[in-house]
């Protein structure tokens, strides 16, 4: 009896550990669930029986399964595009979806990960949010497998990564406007600590070296993303002394910030600037003129990122551990040749 007693008192958690599993995986197995390898089962199934393990008694598919989908912000059309990536993959898998936002405060992270532990998470799929390394070694305690989507991608996390050819985006907007005739052509970057901002500007550098014109830090301005920082980044490019006659911004967003600022200026575009932006959401196809921009497939990047989290959740490793979706210049009317 004693012996029964202490054989009975190891948890999902030893298991998991055990057999090099997350805990969500072994409670799979317990509760007789497919969506688990044959190599990884019979790992576990092995351990459950040398320790004896007994499946405390409750209702079938008591439990959902489910996966964390978390943004440092929800405010922004292309977070829309990314749940709706999610949200078709994990629908058809029969997993649900619990959204977040930490706004990027160390109390909402904290609560964030209070709520995941109640909740016996499958996963976390991480956009635009760094989490703490504490916060991400209790990710790694807990067993609950991580999938980071780009525009975030940090390299101290050791997660599998879908992204988008970001670098290469930011050379076809600028050799696009080079093709026009502009060789004075104003930035508007995203923030400096995001990887994709950095490979977008690295792009729009490497198209004005590959033509041999200078880079001009001057036409080089701060953004966040946001139509506002768009606008106050394009306003300071009009007060240039000699101020750019094509503009690319590394967002939709800003880009539409920027055309409202040449509006308010009396400037026409494509007549006065030609303006590029960045991601190709749906709304920039009715702006005034229709945005020619460089697409990111963002419903495609939240729809890999969640095979990628279920298949590791299944115990099973991903097919790559970092994955660039590619971009594309769409054409539109916002551009047209210099002068």
């Amino acid at each position: 009896m004693a012996r029964e007693s202490i054989k009975n008192k190891v948890t999902i958690t030893e298991i998991a550990r055990q057999a090099g599993v997350s805990v969500p995986t072994v409670s799979r197995v317990v509760n007789g669930r497919s969506d688990v390898s044959p190599q990884t089962r019979a790992r576990v199934e092995d351990l459950l029986r040398h320790h004896g393990y007994q499946r405390k008694s409750s209702a079938p598919g008591d439990r959902a399964a489910l996966i964390d989908l978390v943004f440092n912000d929800l405010d922004s059309p292309w977070a829309v595009e990314i749940i709706r990536g999610v949200e078709e993959i994990a629908h058809a898998s029969g997993v649900g979806t619990v959204v977040s936002a930490i706004h990027g405060a160390s109390g909402s992270a904290r609560q964030w990960m209070t709520n995941l532990r109640a909740r016996a998470s499958d996963g976390v799929i991480l956009v635009t949010s760094v989490l703490e390394p504490r916060m991400h070694e209790e990710l790694r305690r807990l067993g609950v497998p991580l999938v980071v989507v780009d525009p975030a991608g940090s390299p101290s996390l050791d997660a599998p990564t879908v992204g988008a050819t970001n670098w290469a985006g930011g050379l076809a907007a600028t050799e696009h406007l080079l093709g026009l005739g502009h060789r004075r052509i104003g930035f508007i970057a995203g923030p400096p600590r995001l990887l994709c901002s950095r490979a977008r500007l690295d792009g729009y550098r490497a198209a004005l070296e590959g033509a041999d014109i200078e880079v001009d830090d001057a036409l080089i301005v701060p953004g966040d993303f946001y139509h506002a920082s768009g606008f106050d980044g394009c306003t300071r490019l009009l007060d240039l002394a000699e101020p750019p006659t094509a503009l690319f911004a590394a967002s939709d967003q800003m880009a539409l910030g920027a055309i409202e600022a040449l509006r308010r200026r009396g400037l026409r575009v494509p007549e006065d600037m030609s303006v590029v932006g960045f991601d190709d959401l749906p709304e920039v196809r009715w702006s005034a003129p229709p945005l020619t921009t460089v697409r990111q497939p963002l419903a495609e990047m939240g729809k890999l990122a969640t095979r990628t989290v279920l298949r590791l959740a299944a115990g099973e490793e991903p097919a790559s551990p970092r994955v660039e979706l590619a971009t594309e210049l769409v054409l539109r009317a916002s551009t047209a040749p210099r002068g």
